[in-house]
């Protein structure tokens, strides 16, 4: 979830004007539609409810009036996440240039992903075209309504990122950039007679090659994978370029990514209410006299928020605040803190309700209710043995003037917090004992919220308000262009015979399952640290399920593997973007707390081996 670009390893005072937003005055229409529609989805959900639970009366059309809205949605948002620069991106690399360099590979950057855009809009036109004549069941009106979104959204983001390239390149590094992306698209379809025999090999040049160079550069992810998959299909296969647009649309539009968006916006309401800073007093106040306890009430505290946001970013901003003054005065050292803080996001990021797994539930097709329960388990031994190991590393903690709290204000803190404390308790309760759909609950949980948060916390004012809207949809958009763009990656890849090739290897490695799930910690603790979680779930899901269902692995068991394997890669430094996000979050140079997490990263690792030796831990309780 780490989509703010700008606190992952930032560049010199020069970035800042890169990022400068340019676009400002034209996207406020496009921030007010896109609050508007996440109401709109907010109020058909919750209608759709009340109609099917309360009055057993389920309304057809409101599934697909949401859908309409939910693609609408994420385009704009998409388009808004550019204008505010909060698309992931990888900028690790990017600041090892000189200075005068960087400039140029921005613009460069720039050029690409324009590059890309317009050469999509063409497709995205045709595709609007082409779904005129097919009608939605219940609403009975042409899917062009929904699907013109897309054109919509690609011509959006193209203004945009011309608007910021014109307004922060110099006009030498524009008529460089250009020149050289013409040279090199012209040298690649002079060459495509060529590359039309290389089969496979393509893989690597395109889908592996184009791609790391992109990331490289600093292109934000989605536009890393759209671009190195357009390159691919048109270079190097006869097939139309037009197929990347439904399948874009395919990554995009899936029912069960509706609760993305909701529960983005419930982690706002936790930090604009109060709520996350409840859980965290009570836990001090009934933990914080004890040897290590404030390092169990910041893992408690990551734990139970977690079940309420659903973000690994809403998190960490929640707890670290709050905790880290009273931490330093113990004695803890800055370094330290963050280690934990990072590692216990990376813990709680299986506690429902997880974006990761509901993701992951919508590409593999596992059962989502499965991967909440499960979840929950596998969180708690990943706690123990973080707990473990801050205890151990607590026997020089300061506790000279640390005194037991009262039971008065253990008492008035835990009635403060018990409507917080309850909200994570019936996300998973109700989608995992089949009540409810995720999607449902997310919006119940909303509603929840916003009504305990106006009467019990201090209420949110319009404008809070209205920005916390505008903010989920630019990081919904965000996450969504990530999905579209990696799905239609993935599906490149499966077109090629990758997929079955690489099933076919993996079924004939000696040693059956366990071999095979060593392989998949090591694949996603290296995509973690590269891709961020949900791009790598996308394009990875649908190769190595399949072969985990052939060997006989439990597949909640082994999205276990998978989520905390690329978890732990998330927060793994020098690459891991996680780890860049805690240490901005913590103010604390990234070189003074890469030498302190690794401790950590041993003690997840250790977790992790538990969890994929032994699958009762993730399946005794389904």
């Amino acid at each position: 979830m780490a989509a703010v670009s700008d606190t992952i390893a930032p560049l010199p005072d020069a970035e800042e004007a890169v990022t400068h937003r340019v676009g400002s005055l034209l996207v406020r229409p496009l921030e007010v539609v896109s609050a508007l529609l996440l109401c709109v989805i907010i109020v058909l959900l919750l209608v759709g409810v009340a109609s099917r639970y309360v009055f057993s009366y389920p309304v057809v059309w409101i599934d697909e009036a949401a859908s309409i809205s939910f693609l609408w949605l994420a385009m704009l948002g998409a388009a808004i996440a550019i204008d505010r620069n909060e698309h992931l991106k990888l900028t690790l690399f990017l600041g090892m240039f000189p200075r005068r360099t960087q400039g140029f590979i921005q613009t460069l950057g720039l050029v690409l992903t324009a590059t890309f855009l317009l050469v999509m809009l063409q497709p995205a036109v045709e595709y609007v075209e082409e779904e005129w004549y097919v009608t939605s069941a219940a609403l009975n009106i042409p899917n062009s309504f929904r699907v013109a979104a897309i054109a919509f959204g690609i011509f959006a983001m193209l203004s945009f990122i011309v608007a910021q390239a014109v307004k922060t390149s110099t006009l030498r590094d524009l008529v460089l950039s250009v020149v050289l992306v013409a040279a090199l698209a012209g040298a690649f379809w002079l060459l495509s007679p060529a590359l039309l025999r290389l089969g496979n090999i393509n893989i690597l040049i395109f889908l592996v090659g184009v791609v790391a160079l992109c990331l490289v550069m600093g292109v934000p992810i989605a536009f890393c994978f759209g671009i190195g998959t357009l390159a691919f299909l048109a270079f190097s296969t006869r097939v139309p370029i037009f197929v990347m647009i439904g399948r874009m649309d395919e990554g995009m539009s899936s029912i069960i990514l509706l609760s993305v968006p909701i529960f983005v916006f419930l982690g706002c309401i936790l930090d604009a209410t109060g709520m996350g800073k409840a859980i965290v007093d009570f836990l001090a106040s009934l933990l914080g006299h004890v040897r290590a306890g404030m390092s169990y009430v910041l893992l408690g505290s990551l734990f139970l928020v977690s079940g309420i946001s659903g973000s690994k970013v809403s998190d960490m901003a929640t707890v670290a605040p709050a905790l880290f003054p009273e931490m330093k005065r113990r004695g803890h050292q800055p370094r330290e803190m963050i280690a934990l803080l990072a590692t216990g996001a990376a813990m709680a990021d299986t506690v429902p309700p997880s974006i990761v797994l509901i993701v992951l539930g919508s590409v593999a097709g596992v059962s989502i209710a499965g991967l909440f329960t499960s979840g929950f388990v596998v969180a708690m031994v990943l706690l123990a043995v973080l707990a473990v190991l801050a205890r151990i590393k607590a026997a020089g903690e300061h506790l000279g003037n640390v005194r037991r709290a009262p039971l008065k204000v253990i008492g008035q803190t835990m009635l403060i917090a018990a409507p917080a404390l309850v909200l994570p308790f019936i996300i998973r309760s109700a989608v995992g004992g089949g009540v409810a759909t995720a999607t449902e609950v997310s919006t119940i949980a909303v509603l929840y919220a916003l009504i305990i948060g106006i009467f019990l916390y201090g209420g949110i004012g319009p404008r809070k308000f209205y920005q916390m809207l505008v903010e989920t949809a630019a990081l919904s958009g965000a996450i969504l262009l990530i999905l579209g763009t990696a799905l239609a990656m993935a599906w490149a890849l499966t077109q090629t015979g990758f997929a079955q090739q690489l099933a076919t290897f993996m079924a004939s490695l000696p040693g059956g399952w366990i071999i095979f799930m060593a392989v998949t910690i090591v694949v996603f603790l290296l995509l973690g640290c590269v891709l961020e979680g949900l791009p790598a779930i996308v394009l990875m899901a649908p190769l190595m399920f399949p072969i985990a269902k052939n060997l006989g692995i439990n597949d909640i068991h082994y999205s276990m593997v998978v989520v905390t394997a690329m978890n732990i890669g998330l927060m793994t430094p020098p690459i891991g973007i996680g780890f860049y996000i805690a240490c901005k979050i913590g103010n604390v140079s990234p070189d003074e707390a890469m030498g302190a997490i690794w401790p950590y990263i041993l003690a997840l690792l250790v977790g992790l081996v538990l969890i994929a030796a032994i699958p009762g831990i993730s399946t005794a309780v389904l």
